[in-house]
């Protein structure tokens, strides 16, 4: 599968988020537009990170994308507002609000978490 990225001068893509693209059949299309328009947020499992949430999927198969980033104020000393994308995941099913982050445990033992 080739990965067409978006151009955005603001967003930094990890190969970690590549691969993660590929296995769960996300565009970077779609990330973008999660990025954009969370259904929820809250704090990342990696330090200084956000995850970010919607849900897509039918009714019968209800499924959310998870997205962790993590933003960047400053590189190599200068001033910045970049982005830089993490990981991202398919949840099978929904989560409830109350429940921790559904990340799957083979990325937090990628992620080295």
């Amino acid at each position: 599968m080739r990965i067409n990225l978006p151009k955005d001068k603001h967003i930094i893509w990890t190969k970690h988020v590549l691969s993660k693209m590929v296995q769960y059949q996300l565009s970077g299309q779609r990330l973008i537009r999660l990025l954009r328009r969370p259904e929820r947020q809250q704090s990342g499992i990696a330090p200084n990170t956000i995850a970010v949430m919607q849900t897509v999927g039918s009714v019968k198969h209800p499924t959310e994308i998870w997205l962790m980033y993590q933003p960047i104020n400053q590189l190599n000393g200068i001033d910045v507002k970049k982005i830089r994308i993490i990981t991202a995941w398919r949840y099978p099913g929904v989560s409830s609000l109350d429940q921790e982050i559904p990340i799957p445990k083979g990325i937090i033992n990628e992620l080295n978490i």
